[in-house]
């Protein structure tokens, strides 16, 4: 997807990679390779859709500085006020919170942890790339 700008089509990968192998681990969820890769794809999505996130901002003629500077919380709240998210700060305060845990995701009570709220997850980002192209095609 690119319009405008703002190339998002790396974000639009990832958010597809998470869903192909979200499809794959619901086939067989006692493979632990595949909860892992997983838990991987969610790990680098987040961090590209905070990246998007922080684009789609400069693009639109925030001040760079002011991007730059902007809090977790500040950037949620201000994705909110654009309407591009589904959740709010509190939910995802929790995908950062389980995405803080994922270094410890070896251990089988945190790796559950994490592997179940990635289905709320991924239904946030697809969300969110659907906002964001269509916030794009329309600019």
């Amino acid at each position: 997807m690119r319009e405008g700008s703002l190339d998002i089509s790396k974000y639009e990968r990832a958010v597809n990679k998470l869903g192909e192998i979200i499809q794959r681990y619901n086939q067989n969820t006692e493979d632990d390779a595949i909860r892992d890769s997983v838990i991987q794809r969610f790990e680098f999505t987040y961090s590209i859709a905070l990246t998007t996130l922080r684009k789609y901002f400069i693009d639109r003629a925030f001040v760079i500085e002011d991007v730059n500077q902007m809090s977790f919380n500040d950037m949620i709240r201000t994705a909110n006020q654009l309407n591009l998210l589904k959740s709010n700060l509190e939910v995802w305060s929790d995908f950062r919170r389980i995405r803080n845990m994922t270094s410890q995701a070896y251990y089988e009570s945190i790796a559950e942890k994490v592997i179940n709220i990635i289905p709320k997850f991924y239904e946030e980002m697809k969300y969110l790339c659907t906002t964001l192209y269509n916030s794009l095609k329309t600019a």
